[in-house]
Parts: structure tokens; C-alpha cells; sequence
């Protein structure tokens, strides 16, 4: 009898025991461990975070409320050894198995890549390394690369013109090499048929109409005088003329900030310097936008061949057919200049 209720008493205890601990790693595996509430949380893993760094960061954060508990799963899953860089996504009241899971299996979330407003390849670099795991020193070596360039139909003057600016959806975790290809590809889905016949019709290639649009972009303050601008410079290619582009002397002296082109800057020796050299510069001096590109394919057909910005500052230009009439405009923008102590 005494044996019987001893077994008994071990049995409850063993069987309380067993419960707690069920109930224990029950809690540990399925309890809500995640403290987000409302909105999912953005959890960036860098190439060289490992899991220490991860787990400090999670409950730095306050997005792991018992680190104790996530890291015994962690652990149960050989994910402590295995963290991939990414971007994820944990979303409100997870528990530590499907946080682990969603983690371990590298299911990551795509991030926006934006770049406009860019002109030089470091300013490119900076815009998408700044929501990619990219390496900008590698980025820029590739962007330099005459050799690799030369596999995508481009060098390093011309490469510009392959990144069309705009949002694209990418992983965190893309590689230069990847991206580069991504980019062609969106190049070569830009490029329809269509937009191909008009740039042959005006005889020049893709790149040619980019690095044409670049200019008219950098030339434009009011978008709907981009097509007469662009239909100026065509006009002063097909009359062999030098296009005498001021943007172009500025980026040759690498100095935007220059309100007033001299005389002196446009003799300096460079193949952008287009008072000095005819016809196109080697490559675009910036990422046209789509609708730069598209106002050079689709020009306004006019006989303009000389312009300069209004002395109003209003942003518009006035348009000449000839020199006289544009050595007019010319005095009334550079009194202008002269009233409001402009002179560089």
C-alpha cells in the first residue's frame, strides 16, 4: 500500500513536472514573443552582423521582448550559425518559432532603389547603396571598368546612359554584377521598337539620344521647353554647328555652381567642352529623366538655333533663328546678369 501511494505521488509529481516544462517550451516555441503591435517591424541584418549583434539588436530595439527564450530557438534551429543578411519583415505578436523561420529561411522583403536628380557616378553610388547592402567602392570600380563595361555594350563614359531613372523593387542583399544586369535589362526594356526608329531617324543611337537629353535637361528650368530645346540642338547638329552647350563647360571644370559661363571657361581642353569640340560630348553629364529622353525623340521641328535664358530669371529662354536677333537677347540677360551682380 505504501509503494502503491508512493508510486502514485512520483506519478503526479512527474506528470506536474512534465506539464510545466510542455507548457514551459510551449511558451518558449508559440508564445507571442515579437512586442510589435500594430505595424510590422523592418529588421535590416548587415553582411557582417552574426547573431550576437542580431540578438543585441532585436532587444535593443524593443522588438524581442525574452532574448533568452528567442535564442534557444535560435539555437534549436541552427539559425545562431546560419543569419543571412537581409532585409525582413516581422510582423505584430510572431512567436520565436515563425520569427526564427522567417529569418533562417532568408525570406527577405525587396527594398526601392531611387535615383534621379544624379550627375555624377559618385552621386549614382551614393543614391543606391543608401537602400542596398551594395558596396559603393566595388560599385563605383565596376562603373570604371572598361574591361566589364565592354560585356554590357558600354564603357565608362557611356554607362550612364544604361541607368533609366526611375523606382525599381531589388533585394537588400543584390550584388553589383546583379544590379548592373538588372539595369540592362530595364535599359533594354526602355528601348521599345518605337523609341529605336525615332532615334534612328535622327541618326543617332540610344546612347546619343541620352547623352543629348542630358544636356537639354541640364539646359531646361521649364519642362515644356524641352522639346525646343532638343529640336535647337538637332538643328545645330544637322548644321554641323558646335552646340556650344554651357552645362557641358561646366562639367568639364566639374563646377555647377557657376551662374555665369566666361569666355575663359569655354576654352578649356576638354572632350565635354562642346565650345571647343563639335558634335556630342563622349557620354551624358547626367541621368536624363524619361522625359528628357523622350523630348529629344520627339523634338519640336522649328528653325531656332541660338538661345539664352530670359532676363526676367523667370526660367524660360528666348529662342533666336539668328545671330543678330540672339546678340540682342544676349545684352538684355547680361545687364540682368550685370544688375544683380552676377558675374560668376
Amino acid at each position: 500500500m505504501q509503494k502503491r501511494k508512493r508510486f502514485m505521488i512520483g506519478m503526479v509529481i512527474f506528470s506536474v513536472i512534465l506539464t510545466s516544462f510542455s507548457f514551459y517550451f510551449y511558451q518558449v516555441f508559440y508564445g507571442s514573443n515579437i512586442l510589435i503591435e500594430k505595424q510590422p517591424e523592418v529588421v535590416v541584418i548587415d553582411r557582417d552582423d552574426n547573431f550576437d549583434s542580431l540578438r543585441n539588436t532585436l532587444y535593443d530595439n524593443a522588438i524581442v521582448d525574452e532574448i533568452l527564450s528567442f535564442s534557444f530557438v535560435a539555437k534549436a534551429l541552427g539559425y545562431q550559425d546560419n543569419v543571412k543578411p537581409g532585409v525582413y519583415l516581422l510582423e505584430p505578436n510572431m512567436n520565436n518559432l515563425e520569427a526564427v523561420r522567417r529569418l533562417r529561411a532568408g525570406d527577405q522583403i525587396p527594398v526601392d532603389i531611387t535615383f534621379n536628380n544624379v550627375r555624377f557616378k559618385e552621386d549614382l553610388v551614393e543614391k543606391i547603396s543608401a537602400t542596398t547592402g551594395i558596396d559603393e567602392t566595388e560599385f563605383l570600380d565596376l562603373l570604371n571598368n572598361n574591361e566589364y563595361l565592354s560585356t554590357l555594350g558600354f564603357n565608362k563614359e557611356t554607362i550612364m546612359a544604361m541607368f533609366i531613372p526611375n523606382t525599381y523593387e531589388v533585394y537588400w542583399t543584390i550584388s553589383p554584377k546583379a544590379l548592373f544586369d538588372r539595369m540592362k535589362k530595364e535599359y533594354e526594356k526602355f528601348w521599345t521598337s518605337s523609341r529605336k526608329e525615332k532615334a534612328t531617324a535622327l541618326g543617332m543611337t540610344p546612347v546619343e539620344v541620352s547623352t543629348l537629353a542630358a544636356i537639354v535637361q541640364d539646359e531646361m528650368y521649364i519642362p515644356s521647353e524641352s522639346p525646343t530645346i532638343a529640336g535647337l540642338y538637332i538643328n545645330r547638329i544637322k548644321a554641323n554647328m558646335l552646340l556650344q552647350a554651357d552645362p557641358t563647360v561646366k562639367f568639364a571644370l566639374g563646377d555647377f555652381t557657376i551662374q555665369r559661363v566666361l569666355i575663359a571657361d569655354t576654352r578649356i581642353d576638354s572632350p565635354y567642352n562642346t565650345y571647343k569640340y563639335r558634335g556630342l560630348p563622349p557620354g551624358p553629364i547626367n541621368l536624363p529623366t524619361i522625359a528628357s529622353l523622350d523630348a529629344v525623340l520627339n523634338y519640336e521641328k522649328h528653325d531656332y538655333i541660338y538661345m539664352c535664358a530670359r532676363e526676367d530669371f523667370s526660367g524660360y529662354h528666348r529662342f533666336a533663328k539668328d545671330l543678330t536677333q540672339h546678340n540682342k537677347n544676349a545684352r538684355l540677360l547680361h545687364k540682368a546678369l550685370n544688375d544683380r551682380k552676377i558675374f560668376r
